[in-house]
C-alpha cells in the first residue's frame, strides 16, 4: 500500500490507521460513527482545516448537508487543485504530513464520481422536495411538467 514516515506529531502506524479509517469513512458515505476522533484530529492539525469546537462540530459543519460535503471534498480534488477550504493554499501536501495526505487524496480520487453524483443526487432531491412542499403550502398546481 503506501510508505508512511514517522513525523513529530504522528507515527506511520498512525498515519495508516488514518488512511483505513478515511476510506470507510468515504466508502460509508459519511455517517458520524465513522468519523473517528483520529480522523477529526489529523484533519484539524495536519491537513488545514480548524477545529469546529469539536468532532461532532466538525462533522456538522461538512457533512450534514450534501453542498458542504462537496466544498469539504474538494481539498482532496485533484480538478480542484488540492486548495485548502478553510486556509485557501496547497501547503498541506507538503511537509513531514505529505504522504497521508496525498493518500488521502488518491483514495478519494478512486470513487469521487460515485460520491460526487450520489451528493449531487441527494441535493437535487431535498431541492425538489422543498418545492413540492412550498407548492402545497401555497395551494399552487404546476402542469405536471419540470
Amino acid at each position: 500500500m503506501n510508505r508512511f514516515m514517522d513525523a513529530e506529531f504522528m507515527t506511520a502506524a498512525e498515519k495508516k490507521t488514518v488512511l483505513i479509517q478515511w476510506t470507510k469513512f468515504l466508502a460509508g458515505r459519511f455517517r458520524l460513527i465513522d468519523f473517528t476522533e483520529e480522523l477529526y484530529k489529523h484533519l484539524i492539525l495536519h491537513a488545514s482545516f480548524i477545529a469546529h469546537f469539536s468532532r461532532q462540530g466538525f462533522w456538522t459543519t461538512y457533512f450534514e448537508n450534501p453542498e458542504d460535503t462537496v466544498v469539504f471534498l474538494k481539498q482532496f480534488d485533484k480538478d480542484f487543485g488540492f486548495r485548502s477550504v478553510e486556509c485557501g493554499g496547497p501547503w498541506w501536501l507538503q511537509g513531514e504530513y505529505e504522504d497521508i495526505n496525498t493518500a488521502m487524496c488518491e483514495v478519494f480520487e478512486v470513487s469521487k464520481g460515485a460520491i460526487y453524483e450520489e451528493l449531487n443526487r441527494k441535493i437535487t432531491e431535498r431541492d425538489l422536495a422543498m418545492a413540492q412542499a412550498l407548492l402545497a403550502k401555497h395551494h399552487i398546481v404546476l402542469d405536471g411538467k419540470r
